[in-house]
């Protein structure tokens, strides 16, 4: 009799599902924290910023006003801000986009976004990381880093509609040592483009690329 009262007892609690939800955490004026090592659901706040601690795990954040800065090993759903900054610290898994306007976006060693990144104004810079959608950026500058792979392409956008200015300069787009770009790259305005040697790119559309073997790219 023991052992059926424990199958039947396993058997409810497996039917009721998890013993509690992640908690969404909602605020209009002021910042988040997602403490370290701790569970939270979506996090949206508009005039603030959102930091997640190293270890947590959260579902969607997003602001309006504010930068979204995420520590190591942290699991995300998808970030995004209107005006602010997106920072990500090392082996960070994003599962979903990496977005903001008016900001940059950096994913350091080890991170793994699930979907793609994008800014309007904002550059854009990856070291080591792995990116299962494609790049997009208006006017920023854009530094795929040493070991990174994008499998989603790339694209420089002209502007158009509210975004319609013109940037001062060229956006520079590097391709660093050993980095890997599918699908194509595509620009839609002037960019001065450099790629190393040992980076594997796909078809280029739009602009005539620049190889280099050094550790950096030359300077303009």
């Amino acid at each position: 009799m023991s052992r059926v009262r424990t199958a039947l007892f396993l058997a409810v609690a497996l039917s009721a599902g998890p013993a509690f939800a992640a908690e969404d955490v909602s605020k209009v004026n002021g910042s988040i924290t997602a403490e370290a090592g701790q569970t939270y659901g979506d996090l949206e706040t508009v005039n603030g910023s959102i930091r997640i601690n190293g270890g947590a795990t959260t579902d969607q954040a997003s602001t309006v006003n504010g930068s979204i800065a995420v520590d190591d090993k942290a699991v995300t759903g998808g970030l995004e801000t209107v005006n602010g900054s997106i920072k990500l610290g090392r082996d960070v898994t994003v599962n979903g986009g990496v977005e903001t306007v008016n900001g940059s976006i950096f994913v350091d060693r080890g991170g793994k976004v699930k979907d793609g990144v994008a800014t309007v104004n904002g550059a854009i810079g990856l070291v080591a990381t792995q990116i299962g959608g494609g790049i997009e950026t208006v006017r920023g500058d854009i530094t795929v880093g040493v070991d990174s792979h994008v499998r989603g392409g790339l694209r420089v956008q002209k502007s158009q509609g509210m975004f319609n200015i013109e940037p001062k300069r060229d956006p520079r787009i590097i391709i660093g040592p050993n980095a890997v770009v599918e699908g194509t790259l595509v620009f839609e305005r002037p960019v001065k483009l450099y790629v190393h040697k040992s980076a594997k790119i796909g078809a280029v559309t739009g602009a005539t690329a620049q190889s280099f073997d050094g550790p950096t790219a030359p300077k303009d």
